[in-house]
């Protein structure tokens, strides 16, 4: 019988998925992966992530602010500002 994924493995797989200029929620992510009230675990997760092929900065909170980021919530915020403007 194959293994199933980890949760981690699960909230990174969504994560990558995240189009450019688009960002989902904690709480939307943590949906997808099947766990709906895991949003905060969403954010611990994401917050150990150095991957750059894994686009933590597009995940953002409900109530429309940025949210952390290991690199700082000021660098997140200038990353999303960056791809809005199609740079």
């Amino acid at each position: 019988m194959p293994k199933s994924p980890s949760f981690s493995q699960k909230v990174y797989a969504i994560v990558k998925k995240i189009p450019k200029r688009e960002t989902l929620t904690y709480k939307e992510v943590a949906l997808l992966s099947g766990r709906p009230k895991a949003y905060r675990a969403v954010g611990n997760i994401l917050n150990k992530n150095y991957d750059p092929s894994i686009p933590c900065h597009r995940v953002v909170r409900s109530d429309g602010k940025v949210g952390g980021y290991n690199r700082g919530a000021e660098l997140k915020r200038k990353i999303l500002q960056e791809e809005r403007k199609g740079m």
